[in-house]
């Protein structure tokens, strides 16, 4: 399948960092990290497929949202990128891990897991159910915007940050999330974590309630060498919520592998 190149927000000069965002975010996600390290590397965040100013994908599948990353990884003529992504974005990540591990220099994930499941076999339709009803009702990702934001973050989030994790949210197409939804319960890379191969760092949020830490702990257990980081206090938007200790936490990293 064909998939068209992402739009794209582009900051600063140096090693390319491709940024992921969540099934709420959108190409300013990761504004407080574009402008941290605006000055040591080129940072791309993306509008993932039908998101933003991206052209929506005919079949959101985890393989067509890998294949649309090189697409722009080839459209801005990167080899290897250091790859970053939040919750189902780290998912994208894993993905991309998985099929293109070739075009991969390090990767970060926050907030993610390796596969969409829960303590029952019915979490999975309980939670689409529960999350598409809404839309099936009419209403949009702009009428949930503020309650589900609201919901995500820890202690003393950023104002400024929930303010743009709602915005971002609200500016989602209903189609694009009810077809981000149905894709988010596919995914499942647990038995090929052990496979990732180049520097890895996680970071949780100490209060997310999404993607918790013990599971992200558990992750990096399986990534061999991977460095483990939590923010304590932030809830799963932790990017947002602790901007500086998010962009800290990435920096140091980065440093370390470039």
């Amino acid at each position: 399948m064909s998939v068209s190149v992402p739009a794209c927000e582009t900051v600063g000069r140096g090693p390319t960092v491709l940024l992921l965002h969540g099934i709420g975010g959108g190409r300013m996600s990761f504004a407080p990290q574009q402008a941290a390290l605006a000055d040591r590397y080129r940072t791309v965040a993306w509008d993932m497929p039908g998101y933003g100013s991206s052209t929506a994908l005919t079949e959101m599948t985890w393989g067509n949202l890998a294949e649309s990353a090189v697409v722009l990884l080839d459209q801005l003529g990167v080899e290897r990128v250091h790859l970053v992504g939040h919750s189902m974005g780290g998912m994208v990540a894993q993905e991309f891990a998985y099929r293109y591990p070739d075009r991969l220099a390090s990767l970060v994930l926050s907030g993610t897991s390796a596969s969409f499941g829960g303590p029952t076999e019915d979490f999975k339709t309980q939670f689409l159910a529960a999350r598409l009803k809404p839309l099936d009702e009419g209403k949009s990702p702009a009428d949930l915007a503020e309650g589900l934001v609201k919901a995500m973050v820890g202690d003393d989030p950023d104002p400024e940050g929930v303010a743009a994790a709602i915005r971002s949210m609200r500016g989602i197409p209903a189609a694009s999330y009810r077809q981000a939804l149905n894709c988010l319960v596919t995914f499942n890379r647990r038995d090929e974590l052990a496979r990732i191969a180049v520097p890895t760092q996680l970071i949780a949020g100490g209060k997310d309630r999404t993607a918790p830490p013990a599971g992200m702990r558990r992750m990096a257990e399986k990534i061999r060498g991977s460095r483990y980081e939590e923010i304590p206090g932030a809830g799963h938007l932790m990017n947002l919520e602790r901007p500086q200790a998010f962009s800290d936490v990435l920096a140091g990293f980065l440093e370390r592998v470039t």
